[in-house]
């Protein structure tokens, strides 16, 4: 156990899939795993554990931002002996050539954050696993989902509260999409010799003003769940 995790060390499994919305991680577990039992309500972050296609996995909600997300990836990772998460999440973005609801794999994370200073590190550049975003693209094809690499921008600030457009210019990166958890995510597979990875579906892009309401985007996360479930049991 931790301050921020009850469960048991057995309770969580080697893999996670980790969405950012605790009632994410509550419809994936009862939509797709088999005898998912509740592992963890600690703070409301209602985490489970059950089985996919035979396969142990824990679906475990990261909160937003990379505070939230550095503290529960560092505890499984660090306590509970988490070999992979996957996180699944939304983002928006900077690319013109992306549509809503594309859905995107992360292949690096940069950010202009202080995040690893406090580890006494001043590191603002990160890349995904490589292995494990073959086995993402790879079940991605064989099951016709478009899954685009790219470049991933992770910010301190929700995007529409800023001028993202002055805001995009500034960044010394070549960014194509923009979330708040991805680099904190890949720093302690980094510290921990863990493989991590992002996939993500496209709900706020700059070239198209719509907006997505609440049921839409949930049942945008289907592809991204099958394509991570289908990988963490290859």
């Amino acid at each position: 156990m931790t301050p921020h995790i009850e469960a048991k060390k057995e309770e969580i499994a080697k893999k996670v899939l980790m969405p950012g919305d605790p009632k994410r991680a509550e419809w994936i577990a009862k939509t797709y795993l088999k005898d998912a039992k509740l592992v963890n309500s600690v703070r409301g972050m209602t985490a489970y554990t059950g089985y996919y296609k035979n396969e142990k996995i824990t679906v475990f909600p990261s909160g937003m931002g990379m505070p939230s997300m550095g503290i529960y990836s560092y505890e499984l990772f660090k306590i509970y002996d988490v070999d992979t998460i996957i996180r699944i999440g939304t983002c928006g973005s900077y690319d013109p050539n992306l549509s809503l609801l594309d859905v995107i794999v992360s292949k690096e994370s940069y950010t202009m954050s202080n995040f690893t200073i406090s580890f006494n590190e001043d590191c603002h550049h990160l890349l995904a696993s490589q292995e494990l975003n073959d086995k993402l693209l790879k079940v991605a094809h064989n099951k016709n989902i478009n899954l685009i690499p790219c470049s991933v921008y992770t910010n301190d600030v929700f995007d529409p509260y800023i001028d993202f457009k002055s805001f995009i210019k500034k960044l010394p990166y070549n960014i194509q999409i923009s979330e708040m958890e991805s680099f904190a995510l890949f720093y302690m597979a980094k510290m921990f010799k863990k493989e991590a990875t992002c996939l993500a579906t496209v709900v706020d892009a700059i070239n198209d003003k719509r907006s997505l309401d609440a049921k839409t985007r949930e049942q945008s996360l289907n592809d991204m769940v099958i394509i991570a479930l289908e990988a963490l049991t290859v």
